[in-house]
Parts: structure tokens; sequence; C-alpha cells
């Protein structure tokens, strides 16, 4: 600091002069300050964005359980949403008995309700994913035990359940595809020859020799669950389908095509057998590559000696993968872990080699359900937190919605909770065009903000400005 003799100055002007040297330390402190990329983020979004503001939050359902699952735009501006429903009043108009059925809301792009539908039966029926297909209709996909009311055929406990629906949500044809073992799908894709593909999970144990098919006539070759691919034409026939894993629990939580027009499963494996090679833990992230017929191109695990569960899969701009769930571990392909339970993001290439790995979170459980690539080549990631420390900056009690952006690294550039003092789940987001956000979840809070609990769940849908 300069020095100025008090000889040559009164005492006001000397505190005159203190005080306008006091203000151009700061005005140079702030302009110091916009040059440095580490305060002004250069990645086109503004500070509404950035902080993760409300635009509006909306919630659907009656007195009992409801959730959002899955979520995507529509050709005419909107929005469609798939989750599932146990309440026979509220919103749901179309219901009369009290057990879980597929729901579909069709939304405007304010989030004013067009049309809404439910599916199902008498038993326990979950929407999953969904999909607008190329005539404008939908598809939606998920696991039911009905076998009456909109559905013809079971097999046993849960089936594969897939549903192709004009534009108004009008049934043109279901089909299920299923044991009598417990059988889920749970992520849905139209291919390039206007057929659909669906993945998720085989109860091996109860498929007997069907389930083998295309492994050989060995019963005990795997077991528990397996990952389970399902090719059908349009029309919803079967076109093959297969199964790959090991002697333990393997499942497949989600499928993107890839852009040769083969199949890329993501999931989680406990097995160190058969198709599975190269583990690293008690559960791994498992990824595996399949041909447009179902032969097993190349397998990867990922993760350490604890326990990690993947969730979704999305491509890169440059024509990798973006991988996201959740880790407890601490070790080999998990550089940093903030506490029990972290997000992890990993991205590799489009032969399963191991790009970069991030996580997120705090000393708590946090964990990662769906990841999108954002229109600036970055990455927004869904999930949930129950931490107020290491990257997450608020929680409003129990877990809360938790949204996360990062640029195409990998690296967080903001990141936003929503909730009350109950449970509260993100599990889909979609981007618009002006950058906005629309995320669907869960919320069990009775003091979610700007919210009215209307019963032991809600669907909830949430506008980012």
């Amino acid at each position: 600091m300069i020095s100025i003799p008090a000889s040559l100055l009164l005492k006001s002007q000397i505190r005159m002069g203190v005080k306008y040297i006091f203000i151009l330390a700061i005005a140079l402190f702030f302009f110091s300050c916009s040059d440095d990329d580490s305060v002004v983020l250069d990645n086109g979004y503004d500070q509404a964005v950035f902080l993760g503001e409300i635009d509006w939050v909306k919630s659907f359902g009656g007195t009992d359980e409801e959730t959002a699952q899955s979520v995507i735009h529509t050709k005419d501006g909107g929005y469609a949403i798939l989750g599932y429903s146990k309440s026979t009043d509220g919103d749901l108009t179309d219901k009369s008995i009290p057990v879980n059925d597929y729901w579909v809301l069709k939304l405007d792009e304010e989030g004013n309700v067009a049309w809404s539908n439910t599916y199902g039966g008498s038993k326990d029926d979950r929407g999953q994913s969904i999909i607008q297909t190329s005539d404008g209709g939908y598809a939606v996909a998920g696991y039911a035990m009905s076998d009456d009311g909109d559905a013809t055929n079971n097999e046993g406990y849960h089936d594969n359940w897939i549903l192709k629906l004009d534009e108004l949500g009008v049934i043109e044809w279901e089909k299920s595809f299923g044991f009598s073992g417990h059988d889920h799908s749970y992520d849905l894709l139209q291919t390039a020859d206007g057929g659909f593909f669906f993945a998720g999970f085989l109860d091996i144990t109860a498929a007997l020799d069907d389930g083998t098919y295309y492994k050989g006539n060995y019963l005990t070759r795997h077991g528990v669950g397996e990952f389970w691919g399902t090719k059908i034409d349009a029309n919803g026939n079967l076109e093959w389908r297969s199964y790959y894993g090991g002697t333990n629990n393997d499942r497949a939580h989600a499928v993107i095509e890839a852009d040769d027009g083969s199949f890329v499963m993501a999931g989680f494996s406990e097995s160190d057998d058969y198709d599975i090679s190269n583990t690293r833990g008690s559960y791994d992230f498992w990824v595996i590559k399949l041909t447009a017929t179902g032969e097993l191109l190349w397998e990867r695990s990922f993760g350490g000696t604890g326990i990690e569960i993947a969730y979704d899969i999305t491509k890169t701009d440059d024509g990798g993968y973006v991988v996201t769930g959740n880790t407890f571990s601490t070790d080999i392909d998990i550089s940093m872990n903030h506490g029990e339970s972290d997000v992890w993001l990993i991205k590799i290439a489009d032969n399963g080699k191991l790009l970069w790995e991030k996580t997120f979170g705090g000393s708590q459980f946090d964990a990662a359900q769906g990841v999108i690539t954002t229109y600036d080549g970055g990455f927004i990631i869904t999930g949930n937190s129950k931490s107020i420390d290491g990257d997450v900056s608020e929680n409003n009690g129990e877990n809360d919605i938790w949204l996360i952006k990062t640029d195409s690294d990998g690296n967080l550039l903001w990141q936003s909770s929503y909730g009350g003092s109950n449970l509260d789940y993100g599990f889909d987001a979609v981007e618009n065009l002006d950058k906005s956000l629309l995320l669907v979840g869960e919320s069990s809070s009775n003091d979610f903000p700007n919210l009215i609990n209307k019963g032991l769940s809600d669907a909830i849908i949430i506008k980012i400005k």
C-alpha cells in the first residue's frame, strides 16, 4: 500500500484518499476476475442456468404412489412422459384397481396436460422407457405381471411388456416377452428398419430351453440373471433375442444404437465368468457391444473392488459413449470417492477403451439415474443426493433430486438440488433448443417448494430455465 506523508495532507484528505484507493482496489479485483475462466464460465449458459433456476414445477398423481421414469421431446414441441401409477383418484381418471399401471402423460411445452392414459391389468405393471416412433406415435416398454385388461399374455411374474401407441395414446398393439421368472425391460429404441430393440434382465433359471437357445443346451451355463436383448419387427413380432453374462447377477439398464447399426448395452455385472472378463470387484459397470443380429463384439468391465451400478448410456459427439451410475469404490478405475456413494461418469471409445472417469458427490449417498448429451457437447446427469458437502451445495432433507451439468470432458460446470424434507428422486431429463431443461422424477415431500403433495408419492416435472 502507498504511504502518504501526513504532513502533506489534512486528515480529511487522507481519509478521502484511502477511500478512493480502496474502491479502486475492489474495481481492479473484479476486473481481473472477469478474465479468469475459473470465475466466468464461457459455456454458453447464462447465470440462470448456471444456478439451475426453476422456471416452473408441477406434480401429478393421486392419493397413492406415482412416479415419472422417462421423458422425451415430441414433434409438436411438447413432451411425453412415462412412469407408473397406483392411484385411482386425483389425476388418474381411467383407473379402478389400486395396482401399478403404465402411465403416459402428454404435455404441451408449458407443462399443460394434452392427454393422460394408463395401461395395464389387475397386477403390477411398471413403465420404464418411452420413445416417439417414426409415424408420430409412441412405443413404451417396461415390465408387467398382468394377463388381463390391456395385456393378453403373461408367462409368469414380470414379463417384458411392449406397447405401440398412436399419437393420441390409443393402443395399436401390445406384446409380452418372458418366461416363468422375473423378466424386466428397462430401455427401448426404434431401429433403422422400423422395428424395435429393448434391453433388460432375463431370469435365466426360469427360462428353460428357450432361454439357452443361443448358448447351447446347458441350463446351468449361466445363472441368476443375464443381460437380455430382444429385437422385434415393426408389428411386434420376435426376430431374435439373446442373453449375455455369467453365473451371478447381471442386468442391463440401458441401450443405444451405434452409428454402425450395432447395439451397445450398459448395466452391471456380479459375475466373473463365461461372457465376462477382467472384472474389478463385487459389482462392476458392464458394457457390451452387439452386432445388429446379436453376436457379441466386445465386453468391458469398469469399477473398483466395491460396488458399481450403471443406469444409463448415451452417445458422444465424437462417436464414443458415456455411462453413468454410482460407485462405492476408491480404487482401480475410480480415482476419487467423496463419501459413501458417488455419481460416477465414464467415457469410453467405440472399442470400449476407458478414456476418462469422473466422480461427483459428498459424504453421503449420491447416485445417477440418467445422462444425456447436450447441444454444446457436454452432459446433463439426473439423479439424487443425500449429501450437503463436497460437490453438493444444498440438501433439503433425505434424498433430493440432483442435477449436474458437465463439459465434454466431464468437468463440473454447475449442479443444483431440488426437494423437500422427504424422499425425492430424479430419473431423466431432456434439453430444449434454448438450453432450458425438463427433468422428471418423483417426490414424497409435502414441503417441496411451490408444490402441493397429492399422495404417498407424486410424479414430478421441473422446468429449468
